[in-house]
This record gives C-alpha cells, sequence and structure tokens, in this order.
C-alpha cells in the first residue's frame, strides 16, 4: 500500500534519512520507534504529502484513504462534540454536509427554475450516503466517543469548553470514524485513562486497515502491532514481531555485531603490528605491502549504535515507622458531587498502592488529600512523624520556572549539593552536555516531567506519592524509572494508566467504584487475576 523508497531527508543540519527503505502493508499492524528526534513525525508527514523526501519516493496505491492523529489538534469551538466528530469523518461528512445543502436549495422559491437538477442531485447523494451507512453516523460516532471515556452529556455539549486532553481525544475520534485504509496515528495513548485505552486497544486490534502508530506505551504496543520499524541514524530496519520480540531481536544484533567488532580490532591490531615491526626490513617488503592492500580492502565492522541509557540510583532514605499514612472518615465533595463518604485507608511502610478508578472517581483527590494540598471536608487524613513525602502532581511541570535552565532548576532546589553531584542528576534523567543549559520554557512535555522527577527523587524521601508519573515519558525512560523504583526502600501511592508501570511496582490495589472502596492484597498483576478485568470500569 506504502513503499518509502530509497528516502533521503535533512532538517538544517541534521540528517534524519539515509536511503532509508520500508513498507506497509495491507491490513499489518506496525509499531514506529526510535529516539525522541530520530524522525518519527517527519515520517508521518512525509506519508501524508505535508512534506516531501529530499531524495527517493513515497509511493501511495491509487485510492488509498489515509487518516492521520497528531498531538496538533487545532482549533476546536461553536459545535456540539458529537458534531465535531462526524464532520471529520471524510466522505460521508461531505456528503452529510452537501445533503443539508440541497434541502435548503429544495426549499427556497426563488430557486424553483433549478429544481430539477437539485431533485436528481440530491437522489444521487443520498444514494452515496446510504451506501456508505451515512444513517447510522450519529450512531457510530457516540460509540466511538463512549469507548474514549465520554458521557452522553459531553457529546451534546460545546467542543470548546474542553480541556487540551479531552480534545486530543475529539481529534481521535475523528480518525477513528473515518476508517480510512490506512491509520497513522501519532502516540494514541497519551492523554487516555486505563478503560480507554483498553477500548482503543481493543477497537485497533480489529481494524481491517492497515495501521503504523508511535507509542509509549509498551503493552498497549504489544498488543496491537506484529512489526515493527524502527528508526535509527538515518536507517529503516523492519523487524516481524511485536515490541519484546523486537527488543529481544536488537539486544542479539547488538551482541553478535559487538562480538564482530571485537573480533575484526583484534585481526586489525595484529596485521598492523605486524606492518609496524617489519615495514623497515626490505626482506618481508613483500609482505607488509601484501597486508597493507589486504587491510585497505577490509570492510569494516562498526560497533553497534550506543542507545542514551539513563540509570538513577537512590540513595538510602531515613526509615519510617510503621505507619505511614492514615485516613479516617474522610468526607470531600465538589459541589453538589460527592467523591468520598466517610473514606477510611490505611498506608504502612513498605506498601506500594496503585489507586484504581474511572475518571471522576477520585483518585487524584486522594492523592491531594495524603498530600496536604487539599483539605477533607470532614474526617482526618494525618501522616506518621518520620514520614518525609516526595509528591509528583500532575501540574508538577508548570510550578517550574521557565526562565530558568535545567542547572540552575537544580540548583536552586539544591544549593548545598555542588556541581558535579547535579551535573551526575542531570545526566541519569537524560539531561547530558548542552541539554543542561536549555531555559525550562522550551522543554518539551517528557524533559519536563524528568526534571520534575528529577527534583523531587535527588533527596529521598522515604514516602513517594505520584500522580500519572509516566505521562509523556518515553518506553526508555519509563523502564529507568521502574527499575529506580523497583529498588526504592521506601512506601509509595500512585496513579497510573500504564499497565507495565502498574504491574511492575504495586503490591496492593485501592479500587474506586461507584459501590464503595475495594481493597486487594496482592499488586495489580493479583488484582488483574482476581476480577477478570485490567480496570475499574470494565467490570459488569
Amino acid at each position: 500500500m506504502i513503499r518509502l523508497e530509497s528516502i533521503g531527508k535533512q532538517n538544517g543540519k541534521q540528517i534524519v534519512f539515509i536511503e532509508a527503505s520500508a513498507t506497509l502493508m495491507r491490513g499489518e499492524k506496525v509499531g514506529l520507534v526510535g529516539p525522541n528526534g530520530a524522525g518519527k513525525t517527519t515520517l508521518f508527514r512525509m506519508i501524508t504529502g505535508e512534506e516531501q523526501p529530499d531524495e527517493g519516493q513515497v509511493s501511495i496505491d491509487r485510492g488509498t484513504s489515509i487518516g492521520y492523529f497528531s498531538q496538533d489538534v487545532g482549533d476546536m469551538s461553536g459545535k456540539p462534540v458529537v458534531a465535531e466528530v462526524m464532520n471529520g469523518a471524510g466522505p460521508v461528512s461531505e456528503l452529510m454536509a452537501e445533503m443539508a445543502e440541497l434541502e435548503a436549495a429544495m426549499a427556497d422559491p426563488d430557486r424553483a427554475d433549478e429544481m430539477d437538477e437539485i431533485i436528481t442531485r440530491y437522489g444521487e447523494v443520498q444514494g452515496r450516503f446510504q451506501e456508505l451507512d451515512g444513517y447510522s453516523l450519529d450512531g457510530r460516532a457516540r460509540e466511538v466517543l463512549a469507548g474514549l471515556g465520554f458521557s452522553q452529556e459531553m457529546m451534546d455539549g460545546d467542543v470548546g469548553a474542553l480541556s487540551g486532553g479531552w480534545k486530543m481525544r475529539v481529534a481521535l475520534a475523528r480518525i477513528l470514524l473515518m476508517k480510512p485504509d490506512v491509520l497513522l496515528l501519532d502516540e494514541p495513548s497519551n492523554h487516555l485513562d486505563l478503560e480507554s485505552l483498553i477500548w482503543l486497544e481493543s477497537f485497533l486490534k480489529s481494524y481491517s486497515g492497515a495501521l503504523l502508530m508511535t507509542s509509549h506505551d509498551r503493552e498497549f504496543m504489544n498488543r496491537i502491532v506484529n512489526k515493527i520499524i524502527e528508526i535509527d541514524a538515518g536507517n529503516l530496519t523492519s523487524y516481524t514481531g511485536d515490541y519484546d520480540f523486537y527488543q529481544g531481536q536488537r539486544e542479539i544484533t547488538d551482541r553478535n555485531q559487538q562480538a564482530q567488532f571485537e573480533r575484526q580490532q583484534a585481526m586489525l591490531a595484529k596485521e598492523i603490528a605486524f606492518i609496524e615491526r617489519f615495514k623497515a626490513r626490505a626482506s618481508h617488503a613483500a609482505q607488509v605491502q601484501s597486508r597493507v592492500k589486504k587491510l585497505d580492502k577490509i570492510d569494516r565492522v562498526e560497533p553497534p549504535k550506543r542507545r542514551q541509557t539513563v540509570a538513577f540510583e537512590f540513595r538510602p532514605a531515613p526509615r519510617s515507622g510503621e505507619d505511614i499514612v492514615l485516613v479516617k472518615g474522610v468526607d470531600k465533595a465538589y459541589g453538589s458531587r460527592t467523591i468520598y463518604d466517610g473514606l477510611d485507608f490505611h498506608v504502612r511502610r513498605r506498601e506500594r498502592w496503585c489507586i484504581l478508578g474511572v475518571n471522576g472517581a477520585g483518585k487524584s483527590t486522594l492523592l491531594k488529600l495524603v498530600a496536604g494540598t487539599a483539605d477533607p471536608d470532614a474526617g482526618t487524613v494525618s501522616r506518621g512523624p518520620s514520614v518525609k513525602m516526595g509528591y509528583f502532581a500532575q501540574h508538577a511541570m508548570d510550578v517550574i520556572d521557565g526562565d530558568d535552565t535545567v542547572f540552575q532548576a537544580l540548583e536552586s532546589a539544591f544549593p548545598q549539593a555542588g556541581q558535579a553531584p547535579l551535573r551526575a542528576l542531570a545526566g541519569c534523567f537524560g539531561f547530558s552536555g548542552d541539554d543542561i543549559e536549555k531555559k525550562c520554557r522550551v522543554l518539551s512535555g517528557g524533559e519536563k516531567a524528568r526534571l520534575a522527577m528529577a527534583l523531587i527523587l535527588f533527596d529521598p524521601p522515604n514516602f513517594l506519592v505520584l500522580d500519572e508519573p509516566t505521562n509523556h515519558l518515553d518506553i526508555q525512560t519509563k523502564q529507568m524509572l521502574i527499575e529506580a523504583l523497583s529498588a526504592f526502600e521506601g512506601t509509595m501511592l500512585f496513579v497510573s494508566h500504564d499497565r507495565h508501570f502498574l504491574a511492575a511496582l504495586s503490591n496492593r490495589v485501592l479500587e474506586l467504584t461507584p459501590d464503595g472502596v475495594h481493597t486487594y492484597g496482592g499488586g495489580y498483576t493479583e488484582y488483574v487475576q482476581s476480577t477478570g478485568q485490567e480496570a475499574p470500569g470494565l467490570r459488569s
């Protein structure tokens, strides 16, 4: 369907692609991977025609329809959400708009002399509209929106009143309703809660068209894709299998290449030593010349490209007492909406609680109550006397001073630390070289999240309260965080929609449901086994 043939592309001084080739076949579901800045978005834009390659060509089969979801959703306002979604549904929405115009024309007495042509055209348009199942469009739009977490009230409300995250869901719904031959999805799992993520996963698994997507959610990628295309140093390499298979194959390839490189280096060293030893002796001149020619002809093996990996080790945190948090008889409401009514909850040392619940169940509210940034309407929330808390809120990135550089932000938080430890800390969280001098205002969402996490973890707490800590983090940084938190000796209370993160770190589950609060003694994996569902909103 889509072929990238010997693509070359340069953005300014950066070479993005060098004679890169790949194909997307009918029905394939492909994950596009590569480090930040490797060219994933550029590749999408070349397929849609928004950008052109400098060399080579992008070939797309005639008549192939393409739907592209990007993080740039544009302006939305003045329409109900459901109308905004239907308006972007491709040919069927265009036919619907033309039918409305023709209906208005039929009711216009000034156009009576055109009536035969208008009625004929209306019949043609209506016939095509029926072929495309247009009369079910409203119902299908509402079904997609419901899957992405919209209530009926939200569907009929003004799209302009929604937050940026919900507008992202509207943009995604438009593309899904369109049902093109090829779906290009750039981070579709961002801004989704667990229930919506699982619904989207099911939708894409049963989708009959071709799919090319990026995602920072490893579990989501594993369950959908059957092929990986990797962008690395300007090349495109295809692997048949899911993300875990790709990662395993990549490690094997790197090990083999490293071994081949080392064998060749040993051989070269031996040959060069011989040449150096005997080059001045006339008796060995022929042998020396022969070996020089041999070295000139050898194809040099390159060592495997080193991916920038970050690792963070916690310094020992002060030990807390056994009781970390005690929530007793807590009531909390926002206006007429009751969030908690007599909530009791006890967190003990070394417990790692993940909180599950549908949108609006009160997950972030509970974290705020525990962190002390919100007060209960009734009841008490108390922390143990030796508890030292680190709190990562969803807005943690917003309080970083945009005029500071990354290093200045760290230095102002830890003025006694000294340059070397702070530079090491920055490096652990992916800020190396000139990155440490970047102004915070120009940082990407992922970079801000990493900086906010560094500010929390440098002076080690013994109790971590984390609200969606993996949002904006790529797969490699998430893995670093999981490995660091796995070695954390303290206590954790957290909310996340990343199932890999939940399964790796939790040993307790607090489930918030309309019929009350439920606790589970095992972690997320045991919760799934116990309930038969991956999220509270999916339980019957």
